[in-house]
């Protein structure tokens, strides 16, 4: 007895009768998400192409397309490969341009996320107790939230002039006035608090959800048992906010990496090199210089992408090894 194999002759007519019957039955479902998957392609994906393609090549201001009154001027730029890769990662300003900017993203990133968290969490806890104007507290915190970023950013700009409130507080206190807005390391302490102040709110919010859906009666086993209120927050509070916890603290590093609104409005297009975070570098090479270098700044943002892909991956991978561990 002799037993047939397929071949990719028989293979393909069984794939297609198989689309075709899933076009039959599902064909409802698949002309509701058509819309959703043309404007994604047109918003997202032939703009990331379009980028990538830029990355291949010199494009900048003076080779590009352009049209000056009535006259048209094509396009000169040259096809080069991954050179640009190569100048930002191992050129010769590679530290200067990329890896000082990636050291200061991942610090400035790593110390809001955390501050993030932690104040969240603790505003969290207390605000979960029962306490009285409860309900105004959880308003007033939720206000820098509530506020639209530019207004926030500008008042704290104001606030951190050389004669604004906070070097005058300091001044009544005969405490040193730093330069908030000049000195490089006032700048990058600065543009954390602001950034801190902006994003505790959706934190606290969250962890606040996180925490009201934790079963009550654990808490009141744990104390029956003897538990001190350290031992509740450790073995039940922080298993319990587990996957709100993963879920915020991998949103909070996506959107602090990708934070262009804060460091651009605290500082201006130009001003502040060395706290210029990835992102922002990024838009001052393709649009705050002369000649503008769209091709190195979407080199940049494809580097973006790619180690938010990698940092992605790895974090997910890491919480499903604790999730087997923990079972």
């Amino acid at each position: 007895m002799t037993t047939a194999v397929d071949g990719p002759a028989t293979r393909r007519p069984r794939l297609l009768t198989r689309l075709a019957d899933s076009w039959r039955r599902h064909w409802y479902a698949y002309a509701m998400v058509a819309p959703v998957v043309v404007v994604l392609g047109v918003l997202v994906g032939y703009p990331l192409v379009r980028g990538f393609y830029l990355t291949l090549t010199d494009a900048n201001s003076l080779n590009s397309a352009r049209t000056i009154g009535v006259r048209h001027i094509d396009a000169t730029y040259r096809f080069i490969g991954l050179d640009n890769y190569a100048d930002i990662l191992w050129g010769p300003t590679a530290w200067d341009r990329f890896w000082s900017h990636f050291l200061w993203t991942v610090v400035w990133t790593v110390s809001c996320v955390l501050l993030h968290y932690l104040i969240g969490l603790g505003l969290a806890l207390l605000l979960n107790q029962r306490l009285r104007g409860r309900t105004l507290y959880r308003m007033l915190l939720i206000l820098p939230w509530a506020v639209p970023t530019f207004v926030t950013v500008f008042s704290w700009r104001i606030m951190l002039a050389d004669s604004g409130l906070i070097n005058s507080v300091l001044g009544t206190l005969h405490l040193p006035q730093p330069a908030w807005l000049e000195d490089t390391f006032f700048q990058r302490l600065a543009a954390i608090g602001v950034n801190t102040w902006c994003g505790v709110p959706f934190m606290m919010v969250s962890l606040l959800g996180g925490l009201q859906s934790i079963d009550n009666t654990l808490y009141e086993a744990a104390e029956m048992d003897g538990a001190t209120a350290w031992q509740q927050f450790r073995h039940i509070t922080l298993p319990g906010l587990r996957t709100v916890s993963s879920t915020v603290v991998l949103l909070g590093v996506i959107w602090t990496f990708n934070q262009f609104a804060i460091i651009f409005l605290l500082f201006g297009a130009n001003g502040a090199p060395d706290a210029q975070i990835l992102v922002t570098w990024a838009y001052r090479l393709g649009f705050g210089q002369q000649p503008r270098d769209f091709a190195q700044s979407a080199a940049y943002g494809v580097l973006l992408l790619s180690i938010l892909i990698v940092f992605t991956s790895a974090y997910r991978r890491w919480l499903s090894r604790g999730d087997q561990l923990a079972v």
